[in-house]
């Protein structure tokens, strides 16, 4: 079988990035200390890598009714891979993430990834079709890669409030994301279709605001250094999004984003102290 249909099946370049983000948490947690956890941090990548990958190859497993009309060019709608295969290649990956990360030796580490492996399942077989459910579960396993780039720097704890934030922060663009997607959403009861439009405006709102809230709490604790403080740069974002949700939702997932990279990028500059 090619390999390109493995590339696309997996999303690598969507892996590659999960890599990105563990090395970044775990600088965020150590510093440049993190040279002396290199070995667990290699390990790391790895284990991020397949867990996405398997993740991904799950996911056209379950979705490939609709990947006919949705992705069409995907490796099962377009015939160049049998839906078994697909699932074979997403217990490989998704069971092989858990035993590369027995390596670490770190029981923290081992369980994070364990219930992560545990979660996605959960959420491609039974949690994305039930709507607010769902999307705490996306953000959940979002918070998840801070708490393991914190394990591999020594202590999960140290990503927590990070961690939180992402949760928050992803609830509510999930949320504004399935407000966005309302017309073309089958087989899923999401939380406006629950709802209607305006109370989960509401709540997405409530959500991107609460994730600002919390990112005061670094700065009163100074768990980072002043350049931190750039922060408030993403808080602006997020409650421009909090507020943009009631009339543009696709604008208040897509400024989330950007949002996401500007706090990321304010909690590495805090990591320096001056």
């Amino acid at each position: 079988m090619a390999v390109n249909a493995y590339l696309q099946l997996f999303r690598t370049g969507n892996a590659l990035m999960g890599i990105v983000g563990v090395a970044v948490a775990s600088f965020m947690a150590a510093g440049l200390d993190i040279v002396d956890s290199w070995l667990n941090l290699l390990i790391s990548a790895v284990v991020v890598f397949m867990f996405i990958c398997g993740g991904n190859a799950l996911n056209d497993y379950i979705d490939h009714d609709i990947d006919r009309t949705a992705h069409p060019e995907r490796p099962i709608p377009s015939g160049r891979m049998e839906r078994r295969t697909a699932l074979h290649a997403a217990l490989v990956m998704l069971f092989g993430s858990v035993a590369v990360s027995l390596l670490t030796r770190d029981p923290e580490c081992i369980v994070i990834v364990v219930v992560a492996c545990a979660l996605m399942v959960a959420y491609e077989v039974m949690l994305k079709q039930r709507g607010f459910v769902g999307n705490v579960a996306i953000a959940v396993l979002t918070g998840m890669l801070f708490l393991l780039g914190g394990a591999v720097a020594g202590d999960a704890a140290d990503n927590l409030i990070v961690a939180a934030m992402a949760l928050l922060v992803s609830v509510g663009r999930e949320i504004a994301k399935d407000i966005e997607d309302m017309d073309s959403d089958e087989g899923r009861l999401t939380l406006p279709m629950r709802i209607g439009v305006g109370k989960a405006s509401v709540l997405s709102c409530a959500f991107f605001v609460a994730g600002p809230v919390l990112s005061i709490v670094p700065m009163v604790q100074h768990t980072y250094g002043p350049l931190y403080y750039a922060v408030a740069a993403a808080d602006a974002i997020f409650l421009y999004c909090a507020v943009k949700v009631f009339s543009d939702p696709h604008r208040a997932q897509r400024s989330a984003k950007i949002a996401m990279l500007v706090a990321l990028a304010a909690f590495i500059l805090g990591v320096f102290r001056f």
